[in-house]
């Protein structure tokens, strides 16, 4: 399985859910809380091609976006095979 990263914030609902998600498949994943390690900010905005919200996911290298992003790869039964590619 890829490596998943995702930066979050503590007072984001959507990162809430995207993290239910990724754990109700069993997925493990690296946080970075960028309330927690502010200075991790700007380089969550370089490899996210500028985007400034959380939650900003990443499997493997690939930027897959927000939450909306992750449930829709779920929603098409893409999640599973770009997690196991």
């Amino acid at each position: 399985m890829k490596p998943v990263e995702i930066y979050t914030s503590p007072l984001c609902g959507f990162c809430h859910a995207a993290k239910r998600l990724l754990k109700q498949k069993g997925v493990e994943f690296k946080e970075v809380d960028i309330l927690m390690h502010p200075k991790r900010k700007p380089e969550m905005i370089q490899r996210a091609g500028g985007k400034r919200t959380v939650p900003q996911i990443f499997i493997g290298t690939q930027h897959v976006g927000g939450c909306d992003d992750l449930y829709e790869l779920e929603r098409q039964g893409k999640l599973d095979r770009l997690l196991a590619a």
